[in-house]
């Protein structure tokens, strides 16, 4: 290791600015209505549902504590999805009520907003981990592959790209080009001192929701990870898993318009 410049302290002891300061964003009042379509997606594996601008996507706790991995689309144009990076950037490494879930770069707009977080209680804990990520990518089977050897094929990767394959009637493998990195709904994790990440076991239970406004028609594609609660692993049949229910509701109150995409012209300076 390199010896220390005379100025360390000096160095270290400046104030940090955030990247993208802002007003903390707010959620529009609504009243929801029942659910006018209900899909629930199997332990160890996904589904898809289309969900309306205008309309409520909860994402529902029905048997048992239980993590899933979240892909969005626009519903009519699939190369323009979900940026977990530049949603973190924006919001924070873990996202609640009134967070915008954006899209990729060059459409750059809020996909959904967060409406409704039955876990917005829990806040950060003794380990200062939260719920709600957009820290983690996905567990996938080239990882899996990678660390243990074993081909292992109920990876949210793997699960995902199935269930994108049977909505859009793509090949599997083209399907999986579409899929990304995800908004880790009901998963509580965080960092260790070392800057490592972590997880551990989920609050959710029976009951318990995430509340998504699409701003946006959108194509919704949810996992339910092969980890379970992610209490202690993943990429494997290790650990109890149960199954979550994605529902279509309808809404009313302040709905905010649709959004357009980013006004930069692309000329890059050229």
């Amino acid at each position: 290791m390199p010896e220390a410049p005379a100025d360390t302290e000096a160095r270290r002891a400046v104030a940090p600015v955030r990247v993208y300061p802002g007003p903390p964003p707010e959620a529009p009042r609504l009243t929801l209505g029942e659910p006018i379509e209900t899909i629930r997606v199997p332990p160890r594996d996904a589904r898809a549902i289309r969900v309306p601008a205008g309309h409520v996507l909860r994402i529902l706790s029905v048997e048992g504590p239980q993590v899933g991995d979240l892909n969005l689309f626009a519903a009519g144009d699939l190369s323009e999805r979900f940026f977990s990076g530049k949603t973190r950037a924006l919001h924070g490494t873990h996202v609640t009520t009134g967070d915008a879930l954006w899209s990729c770069l060059p459409y750059l707009r809020p996909m959904a907003q967060i409406v409704g977080d039955s876990l917005d209680w829990y806040g950060t804990d003794a380990w200062g981990c939260r719920v709600h990520d957009v820290i983690g990518t996905r567990c996938d089977p080239y990882t899996a592959k990678l660390l243990s050897g074993v081909d292992y094929h109920r990876c949210c990767h793997s699960n995902l790209t199935r269930a994108l394959s049977e909505a859009t009637g793509l090949p599997p493998l083209e399907a999986e080009t579409h899929v990304h990195d995800v908004l880790n709904v009901f998963m509580c994790t965080g960092f260790d001192p070392e800057g490592r990440y972590i997880m551990k076991a989920s609050p959710v239970r029976p009951g318990d929701h995430l509340d998504l406004l699409a701003r946006i028609d959108l194509l919704a594609v949810l996992s339910t990870c092969p980890g379970g609660d992610c209490s202690a692993g993943h990429s494997s049949d290790d650990a109890p898993c149960h199954p979550l229910e994605m529902q279509v509701l309808t809404a009313e109150g302040e709905l905010p318009a649709p959004p357009a995409p980013s006004a930069y012209d692309r000329s890059h300076g050229l």
